[in-house]
């Protein structure tokens, strides 16, 4: 029988294991990602995982959910900074370079990624979804900012410049040297 645990060491243990399984699946992405060697980082048997989460997908489910949440309050606190286009092209700066440190954020097409999305449920998968169609939506819809294209064109350009990342080993420049420059050269394009 597992042990029981307070309160505390439950929040504890749960940020241990969504911590591991971030920087294992940075590492070694989902397939690779064990169970066993992220409880024993966290310090609980396999027994007790299920006191946490029902399953690996749901680890792996709330992993991502964090690091989103944790990306949309940081690019939150830039556009709180910086008001302006100008802010919109630092916080889309930060948002790549998560991309380039976690390749699950968007590496959708890899066996991995479909191996998870796969034992996840149709609900969970549109969760995802509409979580970062949310998240792009609140940065456009900022009072300070006003579109020069329709936002769904915005939404577009935007995702089609991160995705930028998915091709960065085969480039000849420095692929963050190419995504500025990008970046630099369509913000005015996109807002007043």
């Amino acid at each position: 029988m597992p042990k029981s645990f307070t309160e505390q060491e439950k929040i504890s243990i749960k940020n241990k294991l969504i911590a591991g399984c971030n920087s294992k699946w940075e590492q070694y992405g989902y397939k690779k990602t064990s169970i066993d060697e992220l409880c024993l980082k966290a310090g609980i048997s396999k027994g007790a995982f299920y006191i946490f989460f029902d399953s690996k997908e749901q680890l792996f489910l709330e992993t991502l959910k964090e690091l989103q949440k944790k990306l949309y309050i940081s690019i939150e606190e830039i556009l709180s900074e910086e008001q302006n286009k100008y802010g919109i092209a630092k916080a889309l700066r930060v948002i790549y370079k998560e991309y380039d440190k976690s390749p699950f954020l968007y590496d959708t097409s890899s066996t991995d990624f479909t191996s998870f999305m796969n034992k996840l449920t149709e609900e969970e998968r549109e969760s995802i979804y509409c979580d970062s169609l949310t998240g792009a939506r609140a940065m456009l819809n900022k009072p300070f900012l006003k579109l020069r294209i329709h936002e769904e064109k915005a939404l577009s350009v935007m995702a089609a410049l991160l995705s930028l990342i998915s091709s960065k080993d085969k480039m000849a420049c420095n692929h963050f040297e190419v995504f500025d420059f990008m970046l630099d050269n369509l913000i005015d394009k996109l807002f007043e």
